[in-house]
């Protein structure tokens, strides 16, 4: 029997479920989603005395020794997100001759000033006139008439990029400038001056750029106002119940900016409810300040906690389970969204979405996860129909290479790449092996197996993609040791891919840390050869020792390390501290640290091998016959049924 503390755990899990029945953790990520609010609190006049103090405090207290911000725990100082405080704390009203302010811009300067900064952060410059519009890549509002069948439309992009450029596309065309209140002349390093005046690239697609410029100089721009007025309304068609646009910070602040410069005041109700619903994406506290989170994460955080709660025994009759049923199957979306441009064959949707609030947006990976924690949590007469909407729009939602994306079938122009403007987050959203992953093992949840085509073909896109090591790419954590985990899970629950779990296995026990646990860093996104490599975290080691119960490899060293690194790292509260940030929002750009993360995988895990302890299958428990096995080891074993209601 495991020593680890299972009701304080669980308790610690409990108490924080809200009356409604949902979780929610913060989801941390850098100072550039606070850094951003001021800046655009400061463009439509708003005030920002109510946060200032906080706000101040929240920045601050992230300014590492040497100066800087940075992207995620532990990077390297990045230019943009120094430069986006450095400005934020001008305007907050920081003293410049201050010793944190005198360390940035040595930072900034030490970098190469505002020439080297990503095209967002000069964006944000040059609404108050800090940065030239020459220099800003052109995004012509015309794009709005290009229908989805010709490259550069709206819907070849990602649905988050597609939120944040369509209203990009009114405000690059009306170059606005507005009083920023303090002067930054001390971003600009000298010498660097005429490179702000040039958009940085080269080839046809900076050609190309450079004769829109000369269009946007022209007097004379036939449909321009029209182009404008089309995407003001697409923009406002799109805003969500709690006056957002897509759930996350960059479609809802430049939706903002492009409707205010469209002649929408702040007293209109499409702004008075964005400007109040992004307030609501606030936290502050003593040890961190106000801080804007980028995004909220309710519909996934309950369903993982949903998950966590039954691998520790907690019965489906139970009050807190029964309320995070009941709460999920309410959040699930019926209508329409942007997912039917690419797939019309589906007559309704039957996803759920990440957030509260995100209804036009859909994602297949927070659908797949909470048809599981229906199935486990719930009882079967309850979620069935539930389960069959969802299990009919995620089939529909396979690409045509046989995967699975998070939000949109068949987003693959990678030409957007070659754009100027491209130079941060991911513009396209196509297949991936976490999100395949994840349906794959709904479907083998919902009783489906290789003789289904949906599986049949995503089984053969895990197996083209694993990397020649035995790892799998993770897209929405980090990173490989997430995306093998998630792949190990989905073969195990099919009992398949016997070879590839091997060599999966075989991975995991070469990064194994010193300590017993597993980690790797953001940095991986930018070298591969950081695979695996970091220092340990509970919920990457968590992710390692789930695979080997998968596996049913729950006796080998590598898992015995793995939960005692677990174990010992529990604290009194019975949760775990994790700083690292082992989420991912846009690979090489923008990471997360979901506070709920290092809680539920390592509680999972824990309970887990309680459970299997409890049925003595490490005193020799023989899985029924007809259960494939790995050559040398007892098999597979269905961590599902190790918990009964």
């Amino acid at each position: 029997m495991s020593d680890w503390r299972v009701p304080e755990a669980v308790s610690w899990l409990l108490e924080r479920q809200s009356p409604e029945g949902w979780w929610f953790g913060e989801l941390e990520t850098n100072v550039t989603m606070t850094a951003e609010y001021v800046l655009l609190m400061r463009f439509l006049g708003v005030s920002l005395d109510a946060v200032r103090d906080g706000a101040v405090a929240h920045i601050l207290h992230n300014q590492r020794e040497d100066g800087s911000w940075a992207l995620y725990y532990e990077a390297p100082a990045d230019v943009s997100s120094t430069i986006e405080a450095y400005a934020a704390l001008k305007v907050l009203g920081v003293d410049p001759a201050s010793a944190p302010m005198r360390k940035a811009i040595a930072v900034i300067t030490g970098l190469g000033g505002v020439a080297r900064a990503r095209v967002f952060t000069k964006i944000w410059l040059a609404l108050f006139g800090k940065y030239p519009w020459e220099g800003i890549p052109t995004m012509p509002p015309e794009m709005v008439f290009l229908p989805p069948s010709i490259p550069f439309n709206l819907y070849d992009y990602a649905c988050w990029a597609r939120g944040t450029v369509a209203p990009l596309a009114v405000v690059i065309s009306r170059r606005p400038t507005r009083d920023l209140g303090v002067t930054l002349n001390e971003i600009v390093v000298e010498g660097t001056e005429r490179e702000l005046h040039r958009v940085q690239g080269s080839g046809f697609f900076w050609w190309l750029d450079r004769l829109l410029k000369l269009y946007e100089a022209s007097p004379v721009k036939p449909g321009r106002q029209i182009a404008r007025n089309r995407l003001t309304r697409w923009i406002v068609d799109r805003q969500e119940a709690d006056g957002g646009w897509g759930g996350i910070q960059p479609p809802w602040v430049y939706s903002l900016i492009a409707l205010n410069l469209e002649g929408m005041t702040l007293d209109h109700p499409v702004m008075r409810k964005g400007v109040e619903g992004l307030q609501g994406f606030s936290l502050q506290d003593d040890a961190n300040g106000w801080r804007l989170q980028a995004c909220m994460s309710p519909v996934w955080d309950t369903a993982w906690a949903v998950l966590a709660l039954r691998a520790a025994g907690v019965a489906r009759s139970h009050p807190a389970m029964r309320k995070a049923v009941r709460w999920l199957l309410d959040e699930q979306i019926s209508s329409g969204g942007d997912w039917q441009i690419r797939c019309k064959e589906a007559p309704e949707c039957g996803g759920w979405a990440f957030e509260f609030h995100n209804d036009i947006y859909p994602d297949i990976d927070d659908t797949a996860l909470v048809v599981l924690a229906l199935v486990r949590g719930g009882e079967e007469a309850e979620v069935r129909e539930a389960v069959e909407r969802a299990r009919t729009w995620v089939v529909a939602m396979r690409s045509s290479n046989g995967a699975w994306a998070a939000f949109d079938r068949d987003n693959y122009r990678e030409l957007l790449y070659r754009l100027p403007f491209a130079d941060f987050g991911a513009f396209i959203d196509p297949p991936t092996e976490d999100v395949t992953a994840h349906v794959l093992e709904m479907l083998a949840a919902l009783g489906s197996d290789e003789r289904d085509p949906a599986v049949r073909s995503g089984l053969q896109y895990l197996r083209a993609t694993q990397k020649p090591g035995g790892n799998w790419f993770g897209r929405w954590g980090v990173n490989h040791v997430y995306g093998t985990w998630c792949t190990i899970a989905a073969l195990t629950s099919l009992r398949t891919g016997d070879d590839m779990v091997r060599r999966a296995i075989a991975w995991l026990e070469s990064r194994q840390n010193a300590d017993g646990g597993w980690g790797e860093t953001c940095h991986s996104y930018v070298d591969e050869s950081f695979a695996g490599v970091g220092n340990s975290t509970p919920s990457q080691t968590a992710w390692a020792v789930l695979s080997f119960q998968a596996a049913g490899l729950q006796g080998r060293e590598a898992c015995v390390r793995g939960l005692r690194y677990l174990r010992e790292r529990q604290d009194t509260a019975g949760t775990w501290p994790e700083s690292y940030y082992t989420g991912t929002g846009f690979p090489r750009d923008f990471y997360i640290n979901y506070h709920l993360y290092r809680h539920l995988f390592a509680m999972m895990a824990l309970a887990n091998d309680e459970a299997l302890h409890t049925r003595g299958i490490a005193e020799g428990f023989e899985y029924p016959a007809g259960v494939p096995s790995l050559p040398g080891q007892r098999g597979y074993g269905d961590l599902r049924a190790t918990t009964s209601s």
